[in-house]
């Protein structure tokens, strides 16, 4: 095995166990977050640097906001990261729960460079949502990212990339050999909706509102605010004065739940497709149970 993957739905304790696992296994780790490749995004995001402590990690305040970090950046830099560990005799623990960077990744998908066309964008730009997503759907039956098909901007770039990707002497980022064991946190439904309510209090308290307004004060426009979501998403309606302080919390809350629900539906997709996630009891010990299992051969 040459890869160790932690995952599980927001608020579940996986950079912890990251962490707690690296200590013992001279381990790195490459996060597996959307959202925290961008620098300044570091509250709403969830990044606990503190946590890490002396334990490197990569993929973390890589970009700074406004750019477009692709599925594509993503399993280069992961590729890169991946190199360098294994090179200095460590072990790579990838930690994360955005389903889609480890998807890519467990399952190898095909994944080739495709910049941006601004004149594709502009014929794109006239055409309706339902439009939009019919042309996705057509250019691939099998979409692997439904957010793409409701979110205005995803939809377009997703478009952009699967005819960039038709193109012809196009060819597919190498990926390395993988022979990864994955785990997975696991909590019962009441005890985890317990823990990102409290979470979400903490982040208010701690500055979470100052950090969405710091960084559209730095130029970050309220659009790209949006397109991050959640936090970013609903702090800035807030501070636009179109929701209250405590419709923020009331509707952050339940997004952020709803949240936790679709990425625990992608696990079980991943699982239905082959991936084998051996789920940890989050209430016991799953520190000392994924690294009995890792020492085990993981079977």
């Amino acid at each position: 095995m040459n890869l160790l993957v932690v995952l599980g739905p927001t608020a579940s304790g996986k950079t912890h166990l990251a962490v707690q696992a690296a200590r013992q296994l001279g381990g790195e780790i490459i996060s597996a977050d959307s959202r925290q490749v961008y620098r300044g995004l570091d509250i709403g995001s969830g990044k606990d640097l503190d946590e890490y402590g002396e334990i490197p990690y990569h993929l973390i305040d890589v970009v700074d906001p406004g750019y477009e970090f692709s599925l594509f950046d993503f399993a280069r830099s992961f590729c890169d990261a991946f190199g360098e560990i294994r090179s200095r005799g460590r072990l790579p623990i990838l930690a994360g729960g955005t389903g889609l960077y480890l998807d890519a990744v467990l399952r190898g998908y095909d994944l080739v460079a495709v910049s941006r066309n601004l004149v594709l964008r502009a014929q794109l730009d006239a055409l309706p949502l339902e439009g939009l997503q019919e042309r996705l759907r057509g250019l691939r039956p099998e979409q692997h990212n439904t957010t793409d098909l409701v979110d205005r901007s995803r939809l377009i770039r997703a478009i952009e990339i699967a005819e960039g990707e038709q193109q012809p002497g196009t060819r597919p980022l190498p990926m390395p050999e993988l022979t990864p064991a994955v785990f997975g946190l696991c909590w019962p439904r009441e005890r985890l909706r317990q823990r990102i309510t409290v979470r979400l209090r903490q982040r208010l308290e701690h500055g979470l509102v100052e950090e969405v307004a710091g960084l559209h004060a730095a130029g970050v426009s309220w659009q790209t605010l949006d397109y991050y979501g959640l936090e970013y998403r609903f702090v800035a309606e807030h501070l636009q004065g179109k929701l209250n302080r405590n419709d923020l919390f009331q509707k952050l809350n339940s997004a952020i739940h709803q949240f936790a629900k679709r990425q625990e539906t992608w696990f079980r997709r991943m699982e239905r497709q082959g991936i084998v996630i051996h789920w940890l009891d989050a209430t016991g010990d799953p520190s000392t149970e994924l690294l009995a299992a890792w020492r085990g051969g993981a079977g």
